[in-house]
């Protein structure tokens, strides 16, 4: 893979990927910022839903601990 790199047809192909890189950047920008705003409002509902699974129950410290008491965890 690295001796097709730096051969001439290598160098060709990494020009035109970074030519067309750098056009398909400066030519989205506007529609990707326009879209981010939704993007950010529609990954709250979903970070909610599953980043929401470690916390280990709805009850408090205290109620956690006498859960522990009680279960005969020592």
């Amino acid at each position: 893979m690295s001796v097709f790199l730096k051969s001439r047809t290598g160098v060709v192909l990494l020009a035109f990927l970074a030519i067309a890189a750098f056009f398909l950047i400066t030519e989205h920008t506007a529609h990707v910022l326009g879209v981010l705003l939704f993007v950010l409002v529609l990954l709250c509902p979903l970070m909610h839903l599953f980043m929401h699974h470690g916390h280990g129950g709805h009850s408090g410290p205290d109620e956690e601990q006498e859960q522990r008491s009680e279960g005969g965890e020592q």
